[in-house]
């Protein structure tokens, strides 16, 4: 995959599962300095590790979007959240393993895959995500328990919508 490439697919969670097949979990909360069509600057910090992110919007007619991503200092990161929009997105993050499949269902060995369940808090108290990174936009991946519905690029449930409405 090109450097600074993100293709990731976005899905609702049925059921509280993903809780049981986690290996880890995070506190983030997440604010934005630029929310505009195509593109937004976002600060995170996630238990005590912060991150600058730029992110384009998809490419039409696909899933692929230029994302840049750096670690910054915690404290800095705290002083850019002060520039932020009002709202925040506060969340715990769930990592659940993946497995990548072939089209025949056969494991596929490489760079292991993840779910991020992200369980929302504050303003969207309830909501539940689950997105998965991949290689490729054709790469498949078997579905958990907890997969429902696929909303990737329903722009409803991207972070920097959920801050603006």
């Amino acid at each position: 995959m090109p450097k600074n490439v993100e293709i990731e697919r976005k899905f609702l969670v049925t059921s509280d599962s993903y809780k049981q097949q986690s290996v880890a979990h995070h506190e983030i909360c997440q604010g934005y300095l630029c929310v505009e069509p195509g593109k937004t600057i976002r600060v995170r910090i996630a238990d005590d590790r912060a991150y600058l992110t730029i992110k384009s919007g998809a490419r039409p007619g696909g899933l692929a979007r230029f994302e840049w991503e750096r670690e910054i200092d915690p404290s800095d990161a705290k002083e850019l959240m002060a520039l932020c929009m009002e709202k925040r997105i506060l969340k715990t993050r769930w990592i659940v393993p993946a497995e990548a499949v072939t089209g025949d269902g056969l494991p596929v060995t490489g760079k292991p895959l993840k779910w991020e369940v992200d369980e929302f808090h504050g303003h969207k108290e309830g909501l539940v995500v689950a997105e998965i990174e991949l290689e490729d936009e054709a790469q498949t991946f078997l579905k958990p328990d907890f997969i429902g519905r696929e909303v990737t690029g329903d722009h409803r449930y991207s972070n920097a919508y959920m801050i603006t409405e």
